[in-house]
């Protein structure tokens, strides 16, 4: 019994760890998995930067393209990078123990991230990279801290900074952030506009160092975010349309069941 009590909480460890790892805020996105376009560009985000290391093996080329409109002809040319045919599992040539030696543990494959993280998770990580020398690749991570990846971003987003932790003799504008309080934002009584303050806490993005305005890369996160949200459950919108017709047969074989369940007990009254 002690042992089966000491196994049920090694296998609860897991569970708690992750609970303590999802303390820090997290931003709402909105998804929308009949967007192919916002998908196609997730893929293309994906296939560009995150393929050298992750990989989404868990998923066919040829099931991707067809789910997201693209020809065959065109997911070969712009996203298979290697001599993997359409009808290969998304794998990469990292050898595991290759990756092992260089990054201290092999990069998980991201096939099923989205139902593991979360979507709000995803989105919130991958805008919350910060620069921070003391990290052996320069960056580091609000939500995830102490992060074992580079920012592999950083070209689109430019260089983030935390001002308050910036090295002596440089310096950056802090975010202006809104003024609440009792957690309802706060307007000027007299012309409505935000009330808004310096917050050197926040993460802040030094103008001009990235290929991208602040806005275009949310928008890319978000579009990367839903790839991975199809990728993590490829036929949710098949599911839906699906448990449509189940609940309409519900309703229906209820009626029938009603009308036969009376039709019996009407001799027993």
């Amino acid at each position: 019994m002690k042992k089966q009590f000491a196994a049920l909480i090694l296998a609860l460890v897991p569970a708690f760890a992750f609970a303590a790892g999802t303390e820090a805020h997290l931003d709402k996105v909105e998804i929308d998995l009949t967007d192919k376009a916002a998908m196609q560009d997730g893929l293309r985000t994906f296939s560009n930067y995150c393929m050298g290391c992750h990989s989404a093996q868990y998923q066919r080329y040829e099931r991707v393209a067809k789910d997201l409109g693209i020809p065959e002809e065109v997911m070969l040319k712009n996203v298979v990078f290697t001599d993997a045919k359409i009808g290969d599992h998304m794998k990469i040539g990292m050898k595991p123990e290759d990756a092992k030696g260089w990054f201290g543990a092999a990069p998980p494959d991201l096939t099923l991230v989205a139902r593991v993280r979360g979507n709000d998770w995803l989105y919130t990580y991958l805008r919350s990279f910060y620069e921070d020398p003391a990290r052996p690749y320069g960056v580091n991570n609000t939500v995830f801290p102490n992060v074992g990846m580079p920012h592999v971003l950083a070209p689109l987003q430019g260089r983030q900074v935390l001002p308050a932790h910036l090295p002596e003799g440089e310096s950056v504008a802090c975010k202006q952030v809104q003024v609440t309080e009792d957690g309802r934002k706060q307007f000027d009584p007299l012309t409505g506009t935000p009330i808004t303050h310096e917050d050197c806490s926040q993460l802040t993005v030094v103008p001009g160092t990235g290929a991208l305005s602040e806005a275009e890369y949310n928008e890319k996160i978000k579009n990367l975010v839903t790839f991975l949200a199809y990728s993590a459950n490829p036929v949710k919108l098949e599911s839906q349309r699906i448990g449509t017709y189940v609940l309409l047969f519900l309703v229906v074989f209820f009626v029938f069941a009603y009308l036969l369940k009376r039709e019996y007990w009407k001799d027993v009254h």
